[in-house]
């Protein structure tokens, strides 16, 4: 029988912060965590539009939804952000990196760094090592790392991570998506390392109806990719559906930590979740530590 959200675990008593959560995937994630009695943490750039989203889950919620103001583009943000769910929460049992980019014109980050490698991965691993000490301490925590099948395309460009001297939108968007998955491989090889019983594990939607589509053809004006986009649409599946794969490696009791998870339909792009193949750049060690290192370096701006 596939996987639905019907077979989600009892979540009482359990905390979930989930990024980007005022819509699209974040959004149906969270609605269905809270129904489950899950405490859900809307982490938004925009706390209006967060505010929005509480007030829409708040009657089918079985405990409390807080917004959490987070702009994953300012890495003192994230630090305001993880500084907060420490004092205010004392625990995290589920990090759902799902906030995301995709493919605008070259654009900077509050540091200075290109936009989608900066909110994509930069800022969700920033997040993620923050509030790692807080996931360490609940039997069961795990972070889930939102990648895209673009990452099968990607290629981590060291001699040029911030698209200073050539910048293509959907490399850059490929690119950061393949930094998703490597690091929920790295993270995973090493907090087996440290004994830890946290899982790291990478997910993906296929194609799913989000907001994420019309604000990328809108970002560059595309009109082209407007019409693709429309002629694509019956390969489309709903929000709901496409967070299934996210859903079901922050909670199925059978998921292995640094599993990469998709739909199951024709080519993974639609359908329920089954575990998928990894791009095999992902599996470069070196380059996975790396990309670490290079990660660590860049996150450690002041301001």
């Amino acid at each position: 029988m596939p996987w639905t959200e019907a077979d989600t675990p009892d979540q009482r008593g359990r905390v979930a912060l989930i990024t980007g959560a005022n819509s699209g995937l974040g959004l149906e994630t969270a609605r269905v965590l809270a129904s489950r009695g899950a405490t859900v943490l809307l982490a938004c750039r925009s706390r209006q539009r967060g505010e929005a989203a509480r007030q829409a889950l708040l009657p089918t919620a079985g405990a409390g939804i807080d917004v959490l103001e987070l702009d994953l583009a300012d890495l003192a943000s994230v630090r305001r952000a993880s500084d907060l769910v420490a004092q205010q929460y004392g625990q995290l049992d589920l990090l759902i990196n799902n906030a995301g980019v995709m493919a605008p014109p070259r654009l900077l980050s509050s540091q200075g760094l290109e936009l989608q490698f900066a909110v994509n991965h930069l800022g969700h691993f920033a997040l993620t090592r923050a509030l790692l000490p807080l996931l360490e301490r609940r039997a069961g925590a795990r972070v889930v790392h939102v990648s895209s099948g673009a990452h099968y395309f990607g290629r981590i460009a060291f001699d040029d991570l911030q698209g200073e001297r050539r910048y293509d939108a959907w490399a850059a968007y490929a690119q950061s998506k393949l930094a998703n998955v490597m690091t929920a491989l790295e993270l995973q090889q090493r907090l087996e390392a440290s004994g830890s019983g946290v899982l790291s594990l990478a997910a993906h939607p296929g194609l799913a109806r989000t907001n994420l589509q019309p604000t990328s053809v809108a970002s560059r004006g595309s009109r082209l990719e407007g019409l693709a986009y429309r002629l694509m649409d019956p390969l489309f599946q709903s929000a709901a559906m496409g967070a299934l794969p996210q859903l079901y490696a922050a909670v199925a009791p059978d998921v292995e930590g640094g599993a990469f998870y998709g739909p199951g339909g024709l080519a993974n792009l639609k359908g329920h979740p089954v575990r998928c193949r990894v791009a095999k750049a992902a599996h470069n060690t070196a380059q996975r530590q790396r990309l670490w290192q290079v990660s660590e370096e860049l996150s450690h701006w002041e301001r």
